[in-house]
């Protein structure tokens, strides 16, 4: 059932750009828009700016446990903004606050 609503929500997302084609990391069937890719760019362009003599600033992110630390009322809010059907989100709603 995750992986059908999965599915519907990716589907609806591509569909109306909310998810840009800049995106990268888990999007399905754009092997060249890996997490892997995206590094190796970054990487490029550090030790670009680095070898210039440029100052470079990074910050990490954690997400792994984002679902634990974000409203999930902001999120159910966001996915009805986006025009997602109603019954998707309300399984989705369902799903975050058992």
């Amino acid at each position: 059932m995750e992986q059908l609503i999965l599915e519907i929500i990716s589907k609806h997302m591509w569909d109306k750009k909310v998810i840009r084609s800049s995106r990268h990391g888990f999007t399905k069937g754009q092997s060249q828009k890996s997490c892997l890719i995206n590094l190796i760019g970054f990487y490029n362009e550090v030790t670009s700016l680095v070898g210039k003599g440029r100052a470079v600033d990074v910050v990490y992110l954690d997400f792994s446990n984002v679902l634990d630390i974000v409203s999930h009322n902001i999120l159910v809010d966001m996915l009805t903004k986006y025009g997602l059907n109603k019954w998707a989100v309300r399984w989705k709603e369902y799903w975050l606050n058992p």
